[in-house]
């Protein structure tokens, strides 16, 4: 077994991931939390209104202060292994090698991320100065009745926001493939609109 201690350093700002409704929120993890007696404290940390939109997106809070779970990281990392398992290569006599990195090499990824790997602590708090920002942005979806615009809101923390937290492999052979997840952060970024370039970080073992 392997504990990395890690720090990230957000080099884009980061935008929230919690659904900004208790309904829409407790249905999700009522859904996804293998634990359901979190429920009702995840759904406390989000700390809604009701009369606020369900398509804006924030950060979970610990007496006021931001955090991200430790099940989200565990999301990026499932993430960036599905991407990076498209990678394809070619030995010296020009077939397509059946694994061109460390992720294409894992079967069954996703198991094995919820089974031998964990994250923590369960809330890893943001360090970072100033004040949680707001951005909005256009959605765009074609339908069967045309094209159709709404307008999404997440909350933002600000670029140099960092996080610490520990990784644990129960399997020696998963660092390398840890760190890979990690150094591919720096180009897919974690967090809501990952696609526009938010969210992305490089990464430190910490002592």
């Amino acid at each position: 077994m392997t504990i990395l201690k890690v720090r990230l350093t957000f080099e884009e700002d980061i935008l929230g991931m919690s659904p900004n409704s208790k309904q829409v929120y407790t249905d999700y993890i009522a859904d996804k939390s293998p634990d359901a007696a979190t429920i009702e404290e995840e759904v406390a940390a989000v700390g809604v209104d009701q009369v606020t939109e369900n398509a804006m997106t924030v950060f979970p809070r610990e007496n006021g202060a931001p955090f991200m779970y430790d099940y989200q990281v565990k999301g990026f990392f499932k993430d960036a292994c599905g991407m990076l398992a498209r990678v394809t290569g070619k030995d010296e006599n020009g077939k397509k090698k059946t694994a061109a990195n460390e992720s294409s090499k894992l079967k069954a990824f996703k198991k094995v991320i919820d089974g031998l790997i964990f994250v923590y602590p369960r809330k890893i708090l943001f360090n970072f100065d100033g004040e949680i920002g707001n951005l909005q942005r256009p959605l765009r979806a074609q339908t069967a009745q045309g094209e159709r615009i709404a307008l999404a809101n997440s909350e933002t923390i600000s670029a140099k926001a960092t996080l610490e937290f520990e990784i644990k492999c129960l399997s020696d052979e998963l660092v390398a493939v840890v760190k890979e997840w990690l150094d591919y952060g720096a180009l897919r970024g974690m967090g809501q609109w990952r696609n526009a370039g938010y969210g992305r970080f490089r990464w430190e073992e910490i002592s």
